[in-house]
């Protein structure tokens, strides 16, 4: 008896310690978690984060080029027709604006009532969620070769069944959606190991 006692007090010690290297999963869905409220996934364990913004990007791949009909989690208006937009990689940095995103003109005077807080996030790599929204809104904006065709009002959407869309020149973001994206990019990647 006295042999398994030390063995069973290690590993209830790594157990408690997160010792056991096994991911960390979420009692949430992905779709859940965009019509939960921002705060709340803010203090998500980053690894959790980081599962629900991989299995955002699987969706989104695999509802590309979907009519909306249905609920799609990144709808955009396309000649006329409401569609799921191009998927984007789990890998993909959606903080990291590409370039030819800076010549876009984007407008955040929040016409919805919804005001984008400027208080900076440590779960957002340290950006407001005014800063990310626009980081995002460049990045996707670009990915799905949207053309400029005038300034781009971006509004914020909390609770939203979705995570962006893009109609009429408006794209809507439901701010969830960023704090799952920061928790996917180099500056998480490197936070999470250190």
């Amino acid at each position: 008896m006295r042999r398994w006692v030390p063995a069973l007090l290690l590993s209830v010690v790594l157990t408690a310690c997160g010792g056991t290297g096994a991911p960390a999963r979420s009692s949430l869905s992905a779709r859940q978690a965009l019509t939960s409220s921002p705060e709340a996934l803010e203090f998500e364990p980053a690894p959790t984060r980081q599962e629900l913004f991989r299995e955002l990007a699987r969706l989104s791949e695999q509802e590309e080029g979907q009519a909306a009909q249905a609920l799609v989690l990144f709808p955009i208006s396309q000649h006329g027709e409401l569609v799921a937009a191009p998927g984007f990689e789990a890998r993909m940095d959606l903080l990291q604006a590409p370039d030819a995103g800076g010549v876009l003109q984007l407008t955040f005077d929040g016409r919805t009532g919804e005001h984008w807080p400027e208080d900076r996030r440590d779960s957002l790599q340290g950006l407001s969620e005014r800063e990310a929204a626009e980081l995002v809104a460049r990045t996707l904006l670009t990915h799905w070769g949207i053309p400029q065709t005038g300034p781009v009002q971006v509004d914020r959407v909390s609770g939203a069944p979705y995570a962006v869309a893009y109609v009429d020149g408006i794209l809507r973001i439901n701010p969830a959606f960023l704090y799952l994206a920061a928790a996917s990019g180099p500056a998480s990647t490197s936070a999470s190991v250190q």
